[in-house]
């Protein structure tokens, strides 16, 4: 299983900076004797200095947010529908994941955190997935974050057959007007308000919500560049090797070789699934209520694979006219959907804590 992750990294290019050290995590963990994963070991140390507490995950957010520009979503704040739309996916599958268990216990046995644990795959967010695992389910930790990072890089495979299967010709062609330009002002305010409502709201979320939204303030105050800059690139590079072996370390035999990793892949795929389809449904309910038709592609990024899903939108678009650019406007539901998702990891772990 390393050595296929090695090379869909290497040769595929699937997110090589975290496949690459989860599958040296993987190849390291499996050697006896070694004492890599036994208390004092290397792995051992790792995992538990920054998984159990979600620290490397939150560092991973702290990163995303100094490279996020929330401008789209603040420039047109009805498109966060679509990205909320799309966390329909987390939630469908935990419910699925529960009623499987109960109804066909010989075929799926999952505990409610389990099942939690699982679902989140649907918002296509790795740190995400890893946080509330590491919680939640940390036995199941390797397969959900093999799973997460592998839907991840495989949004240009998985999404486009979605998207032509759920729209016409005509609303693929839909054109979109540039979006208003967003002052500093608001760029300054919209992290701040965004953490004081989360806070407020749904306190369990706040960890995640509240590091993605403190990278995003240090990139937009324009005052803290040094900051910005270290948690874009260093800081953000070396906690990536950091989560990676970590992660890895959760690949030995005894804990992902097992029946239930079969049943995450395919749980987690659905949830990707219904994750694009329902940020397009959205798209389309949207255009029944409004003047201002809305291009349904860009409903599919509102799983939280920033940018890539937005970039998908945008190449689909061009394929049926190459005179429509929708990047920027996909750009909204997609960083809606990073926050939808640490939202919905928050709800989660209240469910099941």
């Amino acid at each position: 299983v390393a050595l296929v992750l090695i090379y869909l990294a290497i040769a595929k290019g699937f997110e090589p900076l975290l496949l690459i050290p989860i599958a040296i995590g993987g190849i390291l963990s499996n050697f006896p004797a070694t004492g890599l994963n036994e208390p004092g070991g290397l792995l051992y140390v790792l995992y538990n200095l920054g998984v159990p507490n979600g620290i490397y995950p939150l560092l991973i957010f702290l990163g995303v947010g100094a490279m996020t520009d929330f401008g789209p979503l603040i420039a047109n704040p009805k498109l966060a529908l679509m990205g909320g739309a799309a966390q329909f996916a987390i939630f469908g599958t935990f419910l699925g994941g529960i009623l499987i268990s109960q109804y066909f216990p010989e075929a799926l046995n999952l505990t409610l955190a389990q099942s939690a644990s699982i679902s989140i795959i649907g918002g296509a967010d790795g740190p995400t997935a890893i946080f509330l695992a590491g919680k939640l389910a940390p036995e199941l930790l390797g397969a959900i974050a093999v799973a997460a990072y592998s839907y991840m890089a495989l949004v240009p495979v998985i999404q486009p057959p979605i998207m032509r299967a759920l729209t016409t010709d005509s609303e693929r062609k839909i054109q979109m007007k540039q979006l208003r330009e967003v002052s500093k002002k608001e760029k300054i305010l919209f992290p701040v308000i965004v953490t004081v409502l989360t806070g407020l709201c749904i306190p369990l979320a706040l960890p995640l919500i509240g590091v993605l939204m403190f990278g995003n303030l240090l990139k937009e105050s324009g005052v803290t560049n040094r900051l910005s800059d270290t948690a874009q690139n260093s800081l953000i590079n070396i906690v990536t090797i950091l989560l990676g072996l970590s992660v890895g370390s959760k690949l030995s035999a005894e804990l992902f070789l097992i029946g239930k990793t079969v049943f995450i892949l395919l749980l987690g795929i659905l949830a990707f699934g219904l994750g694009t389809a329902s940020g397009i449904i959205m798209a389309k309910i949207m255009n029944i209520f409004s003047k201002e038709k809305v291009n349904p592609f860009i409903g599919s990024a509102g799983v939280s694979a920033v940018p890539m899903a937005a970039r998908v939108s945008q190449k689909m678009g061009q394929q049926y006219d190459l005179s429509n650019h929708l990047l920027m406007h996909a750009m909204g539901p997609n960083v809606a959907g990073a926050i939808g998702s640490a939202i919905a990891a928050g709800i989660l772990l209240a469910l099941c804590q």
